[in-house]
C-alpha cells in the first residue's frame, strides 16, 4: 500500500510540475514516508496536518500549493472520510447557529497581538484593493475602505451598521473621513475590547452581539468578511434581518469570499484549524437568498487582490515571529503559514473569489452608478 500510494501521489505531483525532493523552491521535500498513505486516507486534511507535523516542507509553500490547485490534482484523489463527514455535518446540522460563538473563540480571540502584528495599521482582516496602484498593505486597505464608502454613498450624519465589524477599522475610517456615526457588532470578545479602545472619541461603538439580536434602522449597512461564517441554512434569515434593519432608501454592501460552485460544507482542514463551521457562498446561493428582500445593484469581483493581501500578511507574520514565538509554538507557526499560503494559492488559481455586492431594498431611482 505504501509504495502504491507513493507512486500515485508522485504521479499527481508530476502533473502539477512538481518534483519530489527536487531543487526548485516549490518542490516538496518529504521527511516522513507515512505521508503517502495519509494523503490518500485524509485528503486535504491530511496534507495540512502533515505539514503541521513536519512530515514535508516546501521552501516556497504558496507556490507549491498554487501548483497543486492550478493542476486540480485533488480531483484525482478518492473521496476521503474527512470530506464525507464535513458534508454530513453540513447537511444534518446548523452548526453556524448551534455554535455561533465558536469561530469567535477559536479564531478571532486567538490574540490581538497576533493580528496587530500581521495586519495593517487599521487591523483590517479582509481583502485589500490593489487595483488602484497601492504600493503596500496599508494603502491597499485604505483604498478598499474608501471604495466601500463611495459605493455606499456615505454622507455626514448617516447612521451606519457594520455586521461583523472586527477591530472597528471600517467604522473608524468612515467616521474620520465621511463624518458618519454607527454601530459595529461582533462575536469576538477580544475584538470588542480593542475596537472600543481604538474608537474612543469617535461617534461609533462596537458591541458583543449576534446580528440577529439587533434592532433599529440604519441608513447604510456593511458586512465585510463575515458572511463566510453564516452558513447556507441561514443565508435567507441573514438577508431578511438586514432588510428589517435598513431604511427603505438605504444601501447595503456585502463583502465576502465566494466559491464558484454551491456547496453545503467547508474544507475539512480549514474547518478544523482555522474557521470552525465556515463555508463559502456561491453566486447562486446569494442570489436566491436576496431575491425576496433586495435588488442587486452591483456585483464586483476582485478576488485576485486577495493573493497579494495574504502574502503581505504572511510576510508580516514571518517578520514578527521572533516576538510572537514567546506565546505561540512551532506547530502554530506552521499551521498559520499553511493557512495564509493555501488561501493565497486558491485565490491565485482563481478557485475562489472576493465579491462586493451592493443591494437596495427597492432599487435606486434612476439607477445605481457602479463605482470602482
Amino acid at each position: 500500500m505504501s509504495q502504491s500510494a507513493r507512486d500515485f501521489v508522485v504521479t499527481q505531483l508530476e502533473k502539477a510540475g512538481l518534483v519530489l525532493d527536487g531543487t526548485a523552491p516549490w518542490d516538496p521535500q518529504v521527511h516522513d514516508q507515512r505521508l503517502w498513505a495519509r494523503l490518500l486516507r485524509d485528503g486535504t486534511l491530511g496534507l495540512g496536518e502533515a505539514y503541521m507535523d513536519g512530515w514535508w516542507d516546501a521552501a516556497a509553500l504558496d507556490q507549491f500549493l498554487y501548483r497543486l490547485a492550478n493542476a486540480r490534482i485533488q480531483d484525482a484523489f478518492p473521496k476521503d472520510l474527512a470530506v464525507m463527514w464535513s458534508v454530513a455535518r453540513g447537511r444534518l446540522l446548523n452548526l453556524q447557529r448551534l455554535r455561533i460563538s465558536e469561530v469567535g473563540e477559536k479564531h478571532y480571540d486567538i490574540g490581538n497581538d497576533l493580528y496587530a502584528a500581521m495586519l495593517d495599521q487599521r487591523m483590517i482582516y479582509s481583502c485589500g484593493y490593489w487595483q488602484g496602484g497601492a504600493q503596500d498593505l496599508d494603502a491597499a486597505q485604505e483604498a478598499k475602505l474608501d471604495l466601500i464608502c463611495r459605493k455606499l454613498g456615505l454622507e455626514k450624519g448617516m447612521h451606519i451598521l457594520d455586521i461583523g465589524s472586527g477591530w472597528g477599522g471600517f467604522l473608524q475610517f468612515a467616521a474620520e473621513r465621511y463624518g458618519v456615526n454607527g454601530l459595529g457588532v461582533t462575536i469576538s470578545r477580544q475584538q470588542v475590547a480593542l475596537a472600543n479602545e481604538r474608537l474612543a472619541g469617535l461617534p461609533v461603538e462596537t458591541r458583543l452581539l449576534d446580528y440577529q439580536a439587533l434592532e433599529g434602522q440604519f441608513d447604510r449597512i456593511v458586512s465585510i468578511g463575515m458572511f463566510e461564517h453564516v452558513g447556507y441554512k441561514n443565508y435567507a434569515a441573514y438577508f431578511r434581518k438586514a432588510a428589517e434593519l435598513l431604511r427603505p432608501d438605504g444601501l447595503m454592501l456585502l463583502h465576502t469570499i465566494g466559491g464558484h460552485q454551491s456547496t453545503t460544507h467547508g474544507d475539512p482542514w480549514s474547518e478544523k484549524y482555522i474557521f470552525p463551521n465556515g463555508m463559502l457562498p456561491s453566486v447562486g446561493q446569494i442570489g436566491k437568498a436576496i431575491e425576496p428582500y433586495f435588488v442587486m445593484e452591483d456585483w464586483h469581483n476582485f478576488g485576485a487582490d486577495y493573493d497579494p493581501t495574504l502574502m503581505a500578511w504572511l510576510s508580516n507574520f514571518d517578520a514578527a515571529w521572533p516576538v510572537l514565538s514567546a506565546r505561540y509554538d512551532e506547530r502554530f507557526r506552521r499551521m498559520w503559514r499553511y493557512y495564509l499560503s493555501v488561501f493565497a494559492a486558491l485565490f491565485r488559481a482563481r478557485h475562489i473569489s472576493l465579491w462586493q455586492v451592493v443591494l437596495s431594498p427597492r432599487g435606486v431611482a434612476g439607477g445605481y452608478g457602479s463605482i470602482r
